[in-house]
Formats: structure tokens, C-alpha cells, sequence
């Protein structure tokens, strides 16, 4: 368990990665489809947000987090280059790195570990464009892998559940209905990305991918991304 208050500090709202600026595709997604309410909110999380987590982001993440582990920066460097090319809309390509990016500056400075510092000079020499799985999984590094899955989950769950809070008309308690609900089904969630292989990792998610492109050319908007 030593490695618990690790993961709680990095995985906290108060850790400055910036990810509180963007929705991730939820802005314009909520406007294109009308949802108001928390009913909405975790119908998207369940059957858009968690099946894209199980299908795509975790497997990638259970490949890097045994290349960082092994000290294989080569092997992040490919799977790194993978993620962006499978990251269609600029906008998530651009929230990735820029969260990623923080997100390593922290690290180096609070909990500097030789595959960070490895990372960082890879990103600096082209050698990768630098996203936060890849950042993420080179962080955890030292890391259980069940546990490793199961951060990046929340980070990624309660990043929307933040973002909804100042897009509909739902509360802090609604909030955590939400994440509640999303919680119990982490377990499974993660189970089904460890039957998943590099060759079969992916989800086909038209809806945040069509949202994210609509709104880098909205009129108006609260979040970058």
C-alpha cells in the first residue's frame, strides 16, 4: 500500500495538470444532443465514455505501463506515436499533450524517476509527441498494474463529471452519483481490457470525435477543448 498516497496525490483535482480547462468532446456533445441532466450524463458515461476506456485507453495503457516498468523507452516511444495517430480530432490530440506536458513538468519536480526524465528527453528530441497515457503509465511505472488502471480510470471518469458541473444544471452530490455509479463498474471495466491485445485495441466513437471537431469552430464555449 505504499504506493496509495502516490496515487491519491497525482490523481487529485488539486495536482496542476490543467485538465480542468477542457471537456473532452462533453461541451458540444451536450449541446449537439440536447442532454440536460444527471440521467443523461451517465448514460454517456456508460455507454460511451467507459466502453472507449475498456476497449482502447486501458489496453494501451497496460502495454505502456509494462514497457515503462521494464525501462523499454523505445517501446513507449512507438506505443506514444500509436496514441496520436489514433487521436482523429486536433483538439483531443492538442488536450492530451498539453495535460501530458504539465503533468511530466510536476513529476520531474515532486517525484523525479529515471523513465520520467527518459520520457521527457524523448519528447524533447521528436522522438514522441508526449500524451498522457504515455506520461500516465511512465508514472506509474513502480506501480501495481490493477492500480495503475484503476487512477487512470477515476482521472479520466471525474474529469467529465468536472466538466459537467459547469455545463448542466446538476450538483456536487449529482456528481457523485455519477462517479459512484461509474466506480462500481471499474472492476469489469478493467477485466475487459486485459483480454485485449495491440491488434485489437480500439473503439469506434463517433459522437465525442464529431463533438470535438464541431467545437474548435463554435461560437462560443467555456473549455479549450
Amino acid at each position: 500500500m505504499h504506493h496509495l498516497p502516490y496515487l491519491l496525490q497525482t490523481s487529485d483535482p488539486l495536482f496542476p495538470t490543467g485538465s480542468y480547462a477542457h471537456s473532452f468532446g462533453l461541451e458540444e456533445f451536450l449541446r449537439l444532443s440536447g442532454a440536460s441532466d444527471e440521467a443523461a450524463l451517465r448514460d454517456f458515461l456508460t455507454l460511451q465514455i467507459l466502453p472507449a476506456l475498456s476497449f482502447q485507453e486501458l489496453p494501451y495503457l497496460r502495454l505502456a505501463h509494462d514497457r515503462a516498468a521494464a525501462g523499454d523507452v523505445s517501446g513507449l516511444c512507438e506505443l506514444d506515436r500509436d496514441i496520436h495517430a489514433w487521436k482523429i480530432p486536433s483538439e483531443l490530440r492538442s488536450a492530451s499533450l498539453r495535460i501530458a506536458s504539465r503533468r511530466l513538468d510536476i513529476l520531474l519536480k515532486v517525484a523525479p524517476t529515471p523513465i520520467l526524465a527518459a520520457l521527457a528527453a524523448s519528447i524533447a528530441s521528436g522522438a514522441m509527441p508526449g500524451h498522457h497515457l504515455t506520461v500516465s503509465a511512465a508514472q506509474y511505472a513502480a506501480v501495481p498494474l490493477d492500480a495503475a488502471l484503476a487512477a487512470y480510470l477515476y482521472q479520466s471518469v471525474s474529469a467529465y463529471c468536472v466538466a459537467a458541473l459547469k455545463l448542466i444544471r446538476i450538483g456536487q452530490e449529482a456528481a457523485q452519483r455519477l462517479l459512484t455509479h461509474c466506480i462500481a463498474q471499474f472492476e469489469a471495466v478493467m477485466a475487459g481490457s486485459l483480454r485485449i491485445d495491440r491488434d485489437e485495441a480500439g473503439c469506434f466513437n463517433p459522437l465525442i470525435e464529431i463533438a470535438s471537431m464541431r467545437h474548435q469552430f463554435a461560437a462560443e464555449r467555456l473549455f479549450i477543448s
